[in-house]
């Protein structure tokens, strides 16, 4: 890659991102596609008589003949981008050039491109979503029954399983996996209607009689439905509910990596993203082991987060028949919003597949915080045993404090041998019941064989949209 460091470059152009979806946006395919366009207008027009096969000829032979810097020249001149390729792309077809554009304005071509460019920006995001999620299915299968504590209001809570955690973060992106395909299908552009979107142009070459036909075929040769009603442009609406679907999936990323940086933490100390052996965590600190990448994608999720709203002021904005206020930040909206997810995609692809596990930390938040979730255990056995409840409980809050002063003074948790002793709860339960009652390891519910149905469900899932 050719990258002029004289000259500021965005970060999407070599940084973020990955070299496939770049391309995509790249200055280049978007010319390439604009003349794609102008040439099955061009052949479609043919069929109606407006040009002859020999023009239509010269058109194909210089298509691919992008040539920016002419195109720049031309553009520094006149001041129009789409007009700067269309004289250079006539300059080098001589004999079909002149009939280009017949009937066109600017965005029957620039708009059918955007939603070209983005069905296949989607396409790509959606296979790197689903490897993403063949991942998460099998560290679900993986770690389905693998205790853990559970944190709610950043408080330890009771035992999970991490399978079940991570059934948590695959089921919403299964949900976003959907929510893009959904958006992805419904994809249509505006066809060829002019400039208001009466078609009136068409209609001056072709007869009204003729333009349902006319679209039908430009439609059939794009592979692309139209809308059926536009005004000068596409519904901006349309952008709205596409950035919408990746700040979902931006979200869904962000919480992964951002649990993942509280577990990080020594604090919880149960996994961490891979380090590598010569990677630096600070310029200042050498022992640091930051959490960089789970870092990054928090960034960029907050960036994409912010997508839906500029594209809902554009939708809201396209006053009347159009206004071009959205046509500079559309420049950079859609390509660096689909350069954002696809990045944080790639980056949570590799934080879960170098993930680590501190075993020894997760049986440390066990032994310290699991027994207090345990006596939960106790107080129904005691109660089923006929034993008087609201005793049991005023009973196992005072052992549960004295526990909670120990662990806070960093002593080991003593609940379990308070339980096991206490005269008054040995009245219905023997000290082996009791012993058994305080393991929080085995107070998971049904989360194993959820976990596990959950990822027999996503890979069925997956397996049918392959």
């Amino acid at each position: 890659m050719d990258i002029n460091y004289e000259t500021y470059q965005s970060p999407y152009t070599w940084r973020y991102g990955s070299p496939e979806m770049r391309q995509i946006w790249s200055e280049n395919q978007k010319r390439r596609v604009w003349r794609q366009i102008w040439v099955i207008l061009a052949e479609v027009q043919a069929e109606f008589g407006l040009l002859s096969s020999d023009q239509v000829a010269d058109l194909r032979r210089a298509e691919h003949q992008v040539d920016i810097p002419r195109a720049l020249e031309i553009e520094a001149e006149i001041q129009h981008d789409l007009m700067a390729e269309l004289h250079t792309f006539a300059e080098q077809a001589p004999l079909g050039g002149s009939r280009l554009h017949l009937g066109a304005t600017s965005t029957d071509i620039e708009d059918n491109a955007d939603v070209l460019r983005m069905g296949q920006a989607l396409d790509l995001l959606l296979v790197s979503l689903r490897m993403l999620l063949l991942g998460f299915v099998e560290r679900i299968e993986t770690w389905a029954e693998l205790p853990v504590m559970g944190f709610t209001h950043l408080q330890p809570a009771e035992p999970t399983t991490l399978g079940y955690r991570m059934a948590g973060y695959a089921q919403d992106l299964w949900e976003d996996y959907q929510a893009i395909a959904q958006q992805r299908a419904s994809l249509r552009g505006k066809g060829f209607k002019g400039a208001v979107g009466t078609s009136a142009s068409y209609a001056e070459l072709l007869g009204v009689d003729q333009l349902r036909l006319f679209e039908q075929r430009l439609s059939e040769r794009l592979s692309l439905p139209f809308y059926p009603v536009t005004t000068q442009v596409y519904p901006r609406q349309q952008d709205y509910h596409v950035l919408c679907a990746l700040a979902g999936l931006g979200g869904s990323l962000y919480k992964f990596a951002f649990d993942l940086r509280l577990l990080q933490s020594p604090t919880f100390g149960e996994m961490r993203e891979h380090f590598g052996a010569k990677q630096v965590g600070s310029s200042a600190m050498p022992f640091k082991r930051n959490p960089i990448s789970a870092e990054k994608i928090d960034s960029l999720g907050r960036y994409l987060a912010q997508q839906p709203r500029l594209a809902w002021d554009n939708a809201a904005h396209s006053l009347l028949e159009r206004t071009l206020d959205d046509s500079a930040n559309r420049r950079t909206l859609l390509p660096e919003a689909c350069l954002a997810a696809d990045e944080m995609l790639r980056t949570a692809h590799k934080i879960l597949y170098g993930l680590e596990l501190d075993e020894a930390g997760i049986q440390h938040n066990l032994a310290a915080y699991g027994p207090f979730a345990a006596v939960e255990r106790v107080l129904m056995a005691f109660s089923k045993a006929g034993g008087d409840r609201q005793a049991a409980h005023e009973r196992l809050r005072k052992h549960a404090m004295a526990a909670w002063d120990a662990v806070q003074a960093g002593q080991t948790n003593p609940l379990g041998d308070l339980v096991a002793g206490d005269e008054f709860l040995l009245s219905k339960l023997n000290a082996k019941q009791l012993s058994a009652l305080m393991d929080a390891s085995h107070y998971l519910g049904d989360a194993p064989l959820r976990a596990r149905n959950l990822a027999a469900s996503l890979r069925a899932g997956l397996q049918a949209t392959a």
